[in-house]
Order: C-alpha cells, then structure tokens, then sequence
C-alpha cells in the first residue's frame, strides 16, 4: 500500500497506526477506517507460490476526479434516506434476498400510503430480480393503487410503475399489454422530464425492447438509438445503464442475423459491466450468457463453451435455483458440449 500524504484531506483521518496497541506488536498493524478507498495498480503473482498474488494499493480520497465523480453520480441513483436508502443501494449491486427482508420489514412498520406505496414499488423490483414476475406485478399494482387515490394520472411518480408493469407483461411475452404500460409511462415522462434525463432514456429503451421482441427491428433500433444519445450526453462513460443500451442494439443486430455488429455491442456492454459492477452481478452474466450464444451460432463452440459457463455460474450465485436463467444457459450449455 502507497500513502502519499499529499493525497489526504486533512478533514479526516483514513488510518492509524496501533502496533502499540497490538497482540503482536512485531507486525506493525495499520488501522483503516471503513470508507478509506484505494486505486488498484499492478497485480502480479508471487514467483515462489502460484496460488498467491500481490496487489499495488494507492490511497485515495474525495479529492480524487474519478472518485469524486463516481461517488456524486451514486448519490444521485442511490437516493432516499436511511434504510430506504440501503435497500436502493442493495438492488443496485445485486443483494436481492438481504433487500427483500429489508423491505418487508420496512412495511410492518410503515406508518403513511406514500411509504407503503414505495415500499410495494420496490419490493415489486426485488421479484422481478428474482424473476417471480406475478409476484412482481401483485406489488406494482397495489403501489399503483394507492398513488392512483390522491394523484392525477399524468403525475411524473406514476411513470416509474407504469413502466415496470410494461416490463413484466414483457418478459411474459404479452407485448401489446407491454406497450400500452410502456406508452403511459413514455407520455408521462416526456412531459415531466428534461429530454436528456436518464428516466426518458430508460423509457426509450423499454419501448425498443418490445418492438424487438415483437421484431420490428427498425423500431427497436429507432428506440435504442434515442436512449443511447441520452445516456452518452447524461452519464458517466462506464456508467451500467450504457452497459445496457449496448448490450440491447447487439440482441437486435443478433437477431438480424448481422453476428459481427453484435459482437461488437456485446464487447462494449461487457467492458463496462466488467468493470462497473461486482463479479457476481446478474447483469455480467448476462453478457457472457449473449456472446456465448452468439459464439454458438457464429459455430464457434470452443469460444461459446467457458463464457456460457461463466454466465451459469454467476447465475447459479446470484439467482433463485428456480430462475429462467439458469435453465437457459444449462440448455445451452448442454447443445454446445454435444457439438464439441
């Protein structure tokens, strides 16, 4: 570890050194405060055991422009306060099980409409996670329900469950209901929001998603490109909801036929899940599950085989056992092995 005590603000104090206070005062113990953050540099094996590797840390602190920059665009997704707050930050980085407990216990002790209303809207997103997609809607819809008693129906907080409808009737395959839920929530936010907002770009996307599930690629790709536009003006450049828009004009091109365009959409959106999200995160294995596939149409099966391998074993740890997923990624595992 590298500390450059020009690199500190002196506002806080990020270690201490306590091998006076130490059980073994030999080893020179070192203290860090819990939100001390480090740069990776080089990581290299040790020459003498292959099993162990060494890491270059340098500290870093507020000051840092990357740091800085990460840490304000987290506190504006990650919004709320307390423990609502935990459970945001929960879904974002996958801990889907732990936010769910969150939330429920949160409803036993909500005392307003407003907070159950909330509450149901995110507990409705733990199940979509989970994929139990009647459970996801049961919650929506009783979210919806409150909101509907006190606000008008083009209100901007109605947006975000109308569209979490639309993508539950999508996954289910019902792609008409889907646009129409997609729809109220695109209307809505057209209206309420500035035309580089983040939300309208999500908008953008859903509703490109159903036209491509419906195969209307042309559409789809009409959708994708406005919300890419927004999200390359609004985000950072390593930001996952850009993961997610490249990772969705490569589906279209896959499902084209038109293998290297995708391959190319795919590469982008794994570069940045790779380095924005945890490794055990549902979205990385997304993308290792659609190059895997696409590496098995392309007939390239010795590509396709550890990638898809990859994706069912991130799945297997981030997902319920009874997941869709995880079914098809074993099939597809299954028809690759025979091919080899």
């Amino acid at each position: 570890m590298t500390i450059d005590p020009s690199k500190i603000s002196t506002s806080k104090t990020p270690f201490a050194m306590i091998d006076k206070h130490s059980a073994i005062p030999s080893e020179q113990e070192i203290l860090f405060t819990m939100h001390t953050v480090f740069r990776v540099g080089e990581i290299t094996q040790t020459p003498s055991n292959n099993r162990l590797w060494e890491v270059q840390l340098t500290i870093t602190d507020e000051s840092d422009p990357q740091l800085s920059t990460l840490t304000n665009r987290i506190k504006e997704e990650i919004d709320g306060r307390g423990w609502h707050r935990m459970g945001k930050l929960m879904l974002k980085v996958g801990h889907f099980d732990q936010a769910e407990e969150l939330y429920q216990e949160l409803l036993k002790n909500a005392s307003t409409d407003s907070d159950r209303a909330h509450i149901y809207h995110e507990l409705g997103r733990v199940k979509w996670q989970q994929g139990h997609y009647e459970k996801e809607i049961q919650f929506y819809e009783k979210s919806l329900e409150i909101k509907r008693k006190t606000l008008p129906e083009d209100h901007a907080s109605l947006a975000p469950i109308y569209s979490n409808i639309g993508l539950v009737y999508n996954n289910m395959g019902e792609y008409s209901k889907a646009l129409e839920y997609y729809e109220k929530a695109n209307k809505i936010c057209e209206i309420s929001l500035p035309p580089t907002h983040p939300s309208l770009a999500t908008s953008y996307n859903n509703i490109g998603q159903v036209y491509n599930n419906m195969g209307e690629y042309s559409k789809a790709l009409e959708y994708y490109d406005k919300s890419l536009k927004i999200k390359e003006i609004s985000l950072p450049a390593n930001h996952p909801d850009l993961a997610t828009s490249y990772n969705n004009i490569g589906l279209v091109y896959n499902d084209m036929g038109e293998y290297s365009k995708a391959l190319e959409y795919y590469d982008k959106s794994l570069k940045i899940r790779e380095i924005s999200l945890p490794p055990t995160h549902p979205d990385l294995a997304t993308s290792y599950n659609n190059i895997g596939q696409l590496y098995e149409e392309m007939d390239d099966y010795s590509k396709a085989l550890p990638l898809l391998e990859k994706a069912l074993g991130i799945w297997r740890k981030s997902l319920p056992s009874t997941h869709p997923n995880i079914k098809i990624v074993m099939n597809a595992i299954d028809r690759v092995k025979k091919k080899l």
